[in-house]
């Protein structure tokens, strides 16, 4: 308690009963909350009865490693954290028989669930008309805004996706099939996770027994959780009322990922009784960011009053930087990162912000041309790169041999074998599980095992897939074929009839690697991930927990796609303003604050669009320690049809106004002045010829 100020202790000492911390930016949400937990086990509380529900499993591990510091002993280590979707996979697997769920279930993660689009959109042949369709990733994000909004299908297309509403019935009959076939294959993708963990709530007696389990619940970044989160904490907490959420209502912008506001904004009203406890000392920002942050959210529609102060000093206010165009814009970035540089501020503590990734495009271009090295924050994570997801595909359907996704892909790695083909294998060997009863449960005779069938009488291919098919089927017998038909191993014990995870993926890559060199270039990078792939295999006993975990909470980076390593460790940090949440720097850009950038032209279309948006900015603006600069280019060069260059003038962002304003400190691209006059002059005729007489 002794490193607390008031707010925070007051947090951190609550008894029972519903809490909401609400935590400005930078004002220490992290170490309170760590210290709640800490003060929990400290206070008696069973360490097993406590749930920490974070949105990585990195920011649990933190919370439990400082809570384990505090209390000393490893308590702290005995509580359930994590996020929402392994949260509820861990609880699935121990209860899911309640809702006609078998414990041998896999979880697929988006690019899965899109194939899975794909393959029934194929099959139905919606796509093979005369115009355009929706893609299979808008396909899923349709589905899943769909699900975790709890909206009708229609009103979501008409409201998010427009351009689709002629496709609608289309989509329905595909959404209907994926639902079917994910039933059918005991396949659950993320949104599944949320809904069968919410309907476990409502189980006629294994819904108390699951609630009972937990005597407090923390939620961090409750801003961002969805209807249907709110829906299950609400069901968890029939019994004990125990329950505390943390979060900042300034800082909700995941709309786009059916994140809804009205959770942290109605907590008192889901949760009668709620004490409120607001969180204002930042610990990051000089007192100038802050008060022109403030003055920025001032302007918010509905939130929850708070004004963020620090005793950081300083004399220096933001600059808001006028500009002559984007050209001059990314001049001034350049020169300002360098002076900082020179100043004694390494690149790492500089990050430059943007609303949309190909707004730092021509910035780009010139950082390199001013050998200044950089980071962008994006790109495909590790398991959504193809050789990564080829491997993985080879395990899962030895976990689930009914994995329709995972044989497709698997198939169609070997040469001379389609879709069409892979479908044929798929359909000889019993793939397709039946259609469950009418109850639910699946029917009292199991189907028979497909990877028995493959290795007992493979069935017929092409003569081009003839060996590699040998080397799939004597691949596949190195596994527990009998044990796959339940699922595998259990989570904690591997099968006794199998080798050590690490061995079974060297057996699979045996089988690849000759594929891996002969369908990609860069075949060595992709070669090494896999080796990567076996190191974080060694730390598991179970293959089940290893693919759990690699779709629910994967390594973020791949060797592949990553650019030549640089001599000097310091770099700059490029990102978009969402993907920068939580991070801090000494010196933060923002480019591009015009009407139709921030706020995005697309997002603007109602009120609560433009509050988003505000959000956004505030946000953005809070990510800066000790300087800030926010860049308005006067104008933009755009073509026209291929014509000669165009222009338009921009308008200042309309969430600085004239009073937020104030609190910026004016500064002028170098020479826009200069510019300006030259440009009024050039549209004088009087002032031309005055220049063609030398006068």
């Amino acid at each position: 308690m002794a490193g607390l100020n008031p707010s925070q202790r007051e947090a951190v000492a609550h008894g029972g009963g519903p809490l909401l911390i609400v935590a400005g930016a930078g004002t220490g949400k992290t170490k309170t909350l760590a210290c709640r937990v800490a003060h929990l086990v400290h206070e008696g509380v069973d360490p097993s009865r406590i749930l920490l529900l974070t949105f990585t499993r990195r920011a649990s591990e933190q919370m439990l490693r400082r809570a384990s510091q505090m209390v000393g002993g490893g308590a702290a280590g005995k509580v359930w954290g994590g996020t929402f979707h392994s949260t509820a996979n861990r609880l699935l697997r121990m209860y899911g028989r309640a809702l006609g769920l078998s414990p041998d279930f896999t979880v697929m993660d988006e690019s899965d669930a899109a194939d899975l689009m794909s393959l029934i959109r194929n099959e139905l042949g919606v796509a093979k008309k005369d115009r355009r369709f929706p893609s299979k990733a808008t396909l899923v994000k349709v589905y899943s805004h769909t699900v975790n909004a709890q909206r009708q299908l229609e009103a979501v297309i008409a409201s998010h996706f427009p351009w689709c509403k002629d496709d609608f019935e289309a989509i329905q009959r595909i959404f209907r099939l994926y639902v079917q076939r994910k039933r059918r294959q005991q396949v659950l993708d993320y949104d599944d996770l949320l809904l069968f963990w919410n309907a476990l709530c409502g189980a006629a007696k294994t819904g108390e027994v699951v609630a009972d389990r937990f005597e407090h619940i923390l939620v961090d970044e409750y801003q961002d959780t969805n209807i249907v989160q709110a829906e299950i904490l609400m069901g968890m907490r029939k019994k004990h009322n125990n329950i505390t959420v943390v979060g900042d209502d300034a800082q909700a912008i995941y709309s786009f990922r059916a994140a809804t506001i009205r959770n942290i904004l109605d907590f008192p009203k889901h949760f009668p009784g709620a004490t409120v406890v607001t969180l204002e000392q930042n610990y990051r920002s000089v007192k100038p960011i802050l008060t022109a942050s403030n003055a920025v959210m001032a302007g918010a529609r509905e939130r929850y009053t708070k004004e963020l102060w620090s005793e950081r000093e300083s004399a220096q206010r933001p600059f808001l930087v006028t500009c002559f165009d984007e050209a001059e814009q990314t001049e001034m970035v350049c020169t300002g990162i360098l002076e900082h540089l020179e100043q004694g501020i390494p690149l790492q503590q500089q990050a430059v912000l943007f609303r949309a990734g190909h707004h730092s495009a021509m910035l780009e271009v010139e950082l390199a041309r001013r050998n200044i090295p950089f980071h962008k924050y994006g790109g495909l994570r590790f398991v959504e790169t193809a050789h990564i997801k080829d491997l993985v595909s080879v395990l899962r359907l030895v976990e689930n041999p009914f994995d329709e996704i995972s044989w497709f892909r698997v198939l169609q790695l070997l040469e001379g074998i389609g879709p069409r083909t892979a479908r044929r294998v798929m359909d000889a060997l019993g793939v397709t599980r039946p259609e469950p009863g009418a109850d639910g449960d699946e029917q009292a005779i199991a189907p028979a095992n497909p990877l028995r069938r493959l290795i007992a009488d493979p069935p017929q291919v092409p003569a081009a897939a003839r060996e590699s098919f040998a080397n799939l089927c004597a691949t596949i017998r190195h596994f527990d074929t009998d044990r796959s038909s339940t699922g595998g191993a259990g989570d904690d014990l591997r099968a006794g009839g199998e080798p050590e995870l690490a061995v079974q993926i060297d057996l699979v890559r045996r089988f690849y690697e000759p594929i891996c060199t002969q369908r990609y270039e860069n075949a060595p990078a992709r070669l090494r991930d896999l080796e990567q792939l076996g190191s974080i295999a060694s730390r598991y006993r179970s293959r089940r927990r290893f693919l759990t975990d690699l779709t629910l909470d994967p390594p973020a980076a791949t060797s592949d796609l990553a650019r030549e390593p640089y001599l000097e460790e310091d770099y700059l940090i490029l990102s978009t303003i969402h993907s920068a949440k939580g991070c801090e720097w000494t010196v933060v850009h923002i480019l591009h604050a015009a009407d139709g950038m921030i706020p995005s032209d697309m997002a603007v279309g109602d009120e609560a669009g433009v509050d988003e948006e505000r959000r956004l900015f505030y946000v953005a603006m809070t990510r800066a320690k000790d300087w800030l600069y926010v860049y308005f280019p006067l104008r933009y060069y755009h073509s026209r049809f291929g014509s000669a260059d165009a222009h338009g003038l921009a308008q200042l962002t309309r969430f600085i106004s004239g009073r937020v304003r104030a609190h910026f400190e004016p500064r002028a691209g170098a020479g826009l002045e200069e510019r300006l006059r030259l440009d009024s002059a050039a549209r004088n005729p009087y002032a031309r010829i005055a220049g063609l007489l030398g006068e």
